[in-house]
């Protein structure tokens, strides 16, 4: 992994979404000297990111890809994606040739293969790279990023991401990305939930939760998963960035994928049944650790 690049001066980009992983990495790319225009369906979250940041505010994704030489998107699902790109005023409509359009939503393979077509048509490279890390990794500049696109893209994108990732790795050609972020999700849904039942279980049986979670996560048990969100898991606090409404669309990309390759995905397809029951109780917001309040 190379350093984070110490100036971006001179670069002219556009980020498209200011959630809560956007604002953060579209900051990064201001405070490395990059001159950078922004758009968010929320206006007013746009002038919040330029009075932080002093970039420039669009009133639409064209208006703010015009200049750039890469376009970054980080926005909700497929048909979120679709609205910024396309039409009069989406992104393509103000992308030159010879320009790159990076998407770090996490959507569909089959999106990022529709959106490489459309950009090639348009001599635009393309770049499928779906984000890792959350609201955490975004702040601290220390995201993973699984990309799939071709080599030369990947290069060129890398070095600007850098500003705000820890390990940036080529998949594969466009789609790859987001296959492997879907693996990245299989694996967390399954490990959430053994974490879950294991601190449930803990609780019931009257041990300290917090000297449980000391000695195992020195062993075998240990995982990012423990020794981040077991405490809150056991002080039901909930509020850490990711939501389980975002979980659940992602998980149904991952379940819809599988099912067109044929790969069984039981723990996954019931994992994701447990997260519609917290929706259910109203924790569509909370973080993906709330899957422990089915257990209370």
């Amino acid at each position: 992994m190379q350093q984070p690049s110490p100036t971006l001066e001179g670069q002219r980009l556009a980020f498209i979404g200011l959630g809560v992983m956007g604002y953060p990495m579209a900051g990064h790319l201001r405070r490395h000297g990059a001159s950078v225009a922004v758009y968010n369906r929320t206006p007013g979250k746009a002038l919040a990111w330029t009075e932080d940041y002093q970039g420039t505010a669009h009133t639409t994704p064209r208006g703010a890809a015009a200049e750039a030489a890469i376009v970054f998107l980080c926005v909700g699902n497929d048909d979120d994606v679709r609205s910024v790109v396309y039409g009069d005023d989406g992104v393509l409509a103000g992308m030159a040739p010879g320009t790159l359009l990076v998407d770090h939503t996490t959507a569909s393979a089959e999106l990022a293969e529709e959106l490489g077509a459309a950009c090639a048509e348009n001599d635009i490279g393309f770049l499928d790279a779906p984000v890792s890390g959350g609201q955490a990794g975004a702040v601290n500049g220390a995201l993973t990023i699984m990309v799939g696109g071709q080599e030369a893209d990947f290069q060129r994108g890398r070095a600007v991401m850098e500003v705000y990732a820890k390990e940036i790795r080529r998949m594969g050609g466009v789609g790859a990305g987001q296959v492997t972020k879907m693996v990245n999700q299989i694996c967390i849904a399954g490990i959430l939930q053994g974490l879950a039942e294991g601190v449930a279980f803990a609780e019931k049986a009257g041990l300290d939760v917090g000297e449980v979670v000391g000695v195992i996560s020195q062993g075998a048990a240990q995982s990012w998963q423990m020794n981040n969100r077991a405490h809150t898991m056991a002080k039901n606090e909930f509020d850490f960035g990711f939501a389980v409404d975002w979980m659940r669309k992602d998980l149904g990309i991952a379940l819809d994928k599988a099912r067109g390759l044929g790969v069984s995905l039981p723990l996954t397809a019931l994992v994701d049944q447990f997260y519609g029951d917290v929706q259910r109780m109203g924790g569509g917001r909370n973080d993906t650790s709330s899957l422990i309040r089915r257990l209370r």
